[in-house]
């Protein structure tokens, strides 16, 4: 008994919680549901409401456009049995052409003088006669047994020569026709008329039904009142009533005022689907709950079987943790020595990187000295020249001078631009970077040290810019690393000859290819301190390792094989894409 207490404890809150929940969860559904329910049933108003001021618009439209005709026009004054005969004719093709019931013409005391059915009609004293007497389009709801019962009438119109009123058309519409596009509608759909009754549905059950003003009931016509519960769900509003089996019980009343003909339109939306959604939403959701709350009174079941085990289990823990505290205190500091070892060997490595590119800028030092000396004594012909041509009054030649010395200096800052982004010691961001610009300008930093060992060069450069992705330093680095070896290889060779090409595809591939005796381990080439040049000499076996980790880390592949007749490298870059190209 003791220990079914806890349990019964833990048991009860849970209960309470899950049936909270639940019942949030049953409210939340529901009440989402009915917002779904709610802009069906707005959907289908708003189908029927424009559909229905579209067929009376065009009953208004027929009325007006015959008012004007000479052949109604002309039975307000003398006429014979063939006016009357040509006039009825042109009402029932009227008719005929837009489904009117009815259509007649009256002279102003109201008397039918022409129509498409009951001679001898009159339209005295009706409210839409009377608009039209006036001088206005008369619009009006009536019912007319031989017309089919409820009905719409359109009046218009007829001005004489004198101005004043002649005559009116006027059109009958059956309120009937116009509800047949409705009948499959799966909504049950009304119009009431000012009165409150219903005078156009979708289902036969509600017509002539009204509501009562001074309390919940709906009075059918010639019958006893009905009862209406009427209930809020959120903002929307349900009906609780027997109407009958083709109208819902429980139904989402939504509501639309339709002014252009003074009624206002009503659907009557069954909630049942939505019941049924939030019930099962509920379920699932208990389910959840018995299911969690199943599976916590096993685990606390399961806890108090471990309890004894885990205290055990702890006794002998301890007993351990001493040990293990000292050898984890060992490994601690073998792991703080082994890290200081590794980041004494990338500073070590970084330093030969940058020991390598300096060298290879000592190689290149006397040819960027000779590059910027050229520039230098043209400055100062030009400089000369300019002064001499001032003081002879020639300042068009002096400008000219002045040109080419701007020229000169711009050269030399290229050069020192190279310079300086080739021995810089950072990594740049990722961009686009133009391949050919980037060739250019590796071939300007190595020119001297190529026209030393008369090594002719092959590029021709494409049409346009080809951009790729990558870093333009690390990129310049690579391709003057790769013409500096290519020279190194050539020094006994009989031609010594470096071609470059560019194919733009998928991939974007530089080959880079001399005429050397090629490579001796095309495997091992890109393994750091791998050179087969003399120990102790100039090279250190770290400028293509240092290559293949600069094109490697923009995404890139770099790969050297020999062709028979030198080496090739070929340097493998994704093409640079826009944001848009990216996005799609």
């Amino acid at each position: 008994m003791l220990r079914s207490a806890p349990r019964f404890l833990l048991v009860i809150p849970f209960l309470l919680v899950s049936t909270a929940v639940t019942g949030t969860v049953w409210h939340y559904g529901h009440r989402q549901a009915l917002d779904d329910l709610a802009q069906r049933g707005e959907a289908d108003l708003s189908l029927v409401v424009s559909g229905l001021v579209a067929d009376l618009q065009r009953y208004r439209d027929q009325v007006v456009t015959l008012a004007d005709h000479p052949t109604l026009v002309t039975l307000t004054g003398p006429s014979g049995p063939r006016a009357r005969a040509r006039a009825e004719r042109l009402l029932t093709a009227a008719a005929d052409r837009t489904g009117a019931a009815a259509l007649y013409y009256t002279d102003t005391s109201g008397r039918v003088l022409a129509g498409t059915d009951a001679p001898g009609r009159t339209f005295t004293g009706t409210a839409v006669f009377g608009r039209a007497m006036d001088g206005a389009l008369g619009t009006a709801r009536a019912t007319a047994p031989a017309l089919g019962g409820r009905v719409f009438e359109f009046a218009a119109p007829t001005f004489g020569p004198d101005g004043r009123v002649s005559g009116a058309v006027i059109s009958v519409a059956a309120a009937e026709r116009m509800e047949f596009g409705w009948r499959g509608m799966s909504t049950a759909v009304f119009l009431v008329d000012d009165a409150g009754t219903v005078f156009l549905s979708n289902r036969s059950e509600l017509l002539g039904w009204r509501k009562a003003s001074a309390r919940s009931q709906l009075v059918p016509p010639g019958g006893p009142p009905i009862p209406l519960e009427q209930a809020a769900g959120g903002p929307h509003e349900i009906w609780h009533i027997d109407l009958g089996s083709y109208l819902p019980r429980q139904a989402l009343r939504v509501a639309q005022d339709v002014p252009r003909i003074g009624m206002t339109g009503a659907a009557l939306v069954d909630t049942a689907p939505a019941r049924r959604l939030a019930t099962l939403q509920a379920g699932a959701v208990a389910g959840l709950f018995l299911f969690f709350g199943m599976l916590l009174l096993l685990a606390q079941e399961r806890r108090r079987a471990l309890a004894a085990a885990n205290a055990d289990l702890e006794r002998r823990v301890a007993e351990r943790t001493e040990t293990l505290s000292r050898t984890n205190r060992e490994l601690q500091r073998e792991i703080g020595e082994r890290q200081e070892a590794e980041a004494a060997l990338r500073h070590a490595q970084a330093e030969l990187v940058q020991a390598g590119k300096l060298s290879a800028l000592g190689k290149m030092s006397a040819g960027i000295s000779h590059e910027l000396n050229q520039p230098l004594m043209a400055i100062r012909q030009f400089t000369s020249n300019a002064a001499a041509f001032m003081r002879r009054d020639a300042p068009d030649r002096a400008a000219e001078n002045l040109a080419r010395i701007d020229e000169m200096a711009h050269r030399m800052s290229r050069i020192i631009r190279n310079l300086r982004a080739f021995v810089r010691n950072e990594n740049e961001p990722m961009g686009r970077v133009d391949i050919c610009a980037v060739v250019e300008a590796a071939l300007e930093m190595t020119t001297e040290r190529l026209r030393r060992d008369n090594i002719a060069v092959d590029w021709t450069p494409p049409s346009q810019a080809v951009f790729v992705h990558g870093g333009e330093v690390r990129l310049g680095q690579v391709l003057v690393n790769l013409m500096t070896n290519a020279a190194d290889a050539m020094r006994e060779s009989p031609e010594r000859r470096i071609a470059i090409s560019l194919e733009d595809g998928a991939h974007v591939r530089l080959r880079l290819r001399d005429t050397g005796p090629g490579i001796e381990e095309p495997d091992k080439i890109f393994d750091p301190f791998y050179t087969t040049k003399d120990v102790g000499g100039e090279g250190m076996g770290l400028g293509l390792s240092i290559s293949y980790g600069l094109v490697q880390s923009f995404g890139g592949r770099i790969t050297g094989a020999n062709t028979g007749s030198g080496a090739e490298f070929i340097i493998e870059l994704d093409p640079w894409r826009d944001e848009t190209e990216n996005a799609a």
